[in-house]
């Protein structure tokens, strides 16, 4: 059987990343010549993505602080009514979330309520694959959703997405014909002597080279580049300045210099993990909604310094809520709609999805009003300007939620 490019790169490229941690070049090229790859300058609109993994406990986030229901079913672990931070006459943020506060002050902040899917499941493992496949039946897709929109994208120098995170690439980014540039850490790059060899190599015309070896060629002599435009950021000392001491305050920092450089991708994706909060769950919480409202905080302040605030929108996302009654461990089970984040300068603030209805459960969880994927289509249609029906496979009623 011949094996044709196309087949080349699906077999190849699905799940494979174009950049490795840490890695000196000749084990670099390892993993990069099984990759399209490529930066390059930009001046596009930029969609970060925050996975807060575990299962966010969204009444604890955004709270109803007005619903005697919601202090019922929590008795000892239900934020008081004085502590809370309002957004409006019925909900509050956590008192953690002060740097989110301050979005929402500015109008930078949209709140979707009520977010979640049909006949929600309270597995981590398939509740995450639908929410990073976009699909009811994530065993019967092969792609996510925004490695759908890689795969579409016209690019041939510059990738659309790149995941910066010490986890494996997330199901959201896998593709079939291009790959997604995966780093822990900027500053982990380094070069060997053997980097102007291997490129000269790799640039070398050959006549009889077929279609697969050029294609691994052109992508060893991006790779080499890419790296070496990686190394030459270098550490930039200002920014324990800037940022918290979080560790996705520090991948955002690292986000913000990679804006800055212009590398190109529209797309990045980090995440955070420790949400799945079954016991003695408040003094946990509050320390990881610290960390992700400080360390978003940080970063629009970063990215103002640097006026680049108006190009960049993030979105948050966690695969299920929690369960509406506290546990007898002080914590909660797993639930089902939960709240979702949308915030920048490009963003209408305020809250879409209307306040938790607690006297109208499901299975003992919230039911949700607003599906995901409605979000989704939001921030691709009117924010990245891709056409979400393409990505999503129908259509779904977007949020007013960004401005155009």
């Amino acid at each position: 059987m011949t094996l044709t490019r196309r087949d080349f790169l699906t077999r190849s490229l699905a799940g494979s990343t174009i950049l490795a941690t840490g890695a000196t070049l000749p084990g670099f090229l390892a993993h990069t010549a099984r990759a399209s790859a490529g930066f390059g300058p930009g001046r596009e609109r930029i969609l970060v993505v925050v996975e807060m993994n575990g299962g966010n406990d969204g009444l604890n986030t955004v709270i109803p602080f007005r619903a005697d229901d919601y202090y019922r079913a929590r008795p000892t672990i239900a934020l008081p009514r004085p502590d809370v931070l309002t957004l409006d006459d019925h909900l509050a943020l956590h008192p953690a979330m002060r740097a989110f506060a301050r979005l929402h002050e500015r109008g930078w902040l949209a709140v979707c309520e009520n977010v979640g899917y049909p006949n929600p499941d309270r597995s981590h493992f398939r509740s995450m694959d639908i929410w990073q496949s976009a699909s009811p039946c994530p065993e019967e897709s092969r792609t996510g959703w925004l490695g759908r929109a890689v795969d579409r994208s016209e690019r041939v120098d510059t990738p659309l997405a790149l995941h910066l995170d010490g986890t494996a690439l997330p199901a959201a980014l896998r593709t079939t014909t291009r790959a997604v540039p995966s780093i822990e850490a900027i500053d982990a790059f380094r070069l060997d002597g053997d980097a102007d060899a291997i490129e000269r190599a790799a640039s070398a015309d050959r006549a009889d080279a077929s279609a697969d070896l050029q294609f691994v060629q052109r992508t060893a002599v991006s790779s080499c580049r890419q790296a070496r435009r990686l190394a030459a950021l270098g550490v930039d000392p200002d920014a324990a300045a800037r940022y918290p001491a979080h560790g996705l305050a520090n991948r955002l920092a690292q986000i913000a210099r990679l804006i800055g450089a212009e590398f190109g991708p529209r797309v990045y994706y980090t995440s955070m993990g420790g949400f799945d909060t079954h016991a003695r769950q408040l003094a946990t919480h509050a320390s990881l909604l610290t960390e992700l409202a400080e360390s978003i905080g940080a970063f629009f302040a970063d990215l103002e310094a640097r006026r680049l605030h108006e190009r960049v929108v993030v979105m948050t996302f966690s695969e299920f809520g929690r369960r509406v009654d506290e546990n007898g461990s002080q914590g909660t089970d797993h639930g089902a709609a939960a709240p979702m984040f949308v915030a920048g300068p490009g963003v209408r603030g305020g809250i879409v999805g209307g306040v938790p209805d607690l006297a109208d459960l499901g299975r003992g969880d919230l039911k949700h009003h607003v599906d995901f994927r409605s979000v989704y289509a939001s921030v691709l249609d009117d924010w990245l300007g891709i056409p979400s029906r393409a990505i999503l496979g129908a259509s779904f009623p977007g949020l007013p939620i960004l401005r155009s």
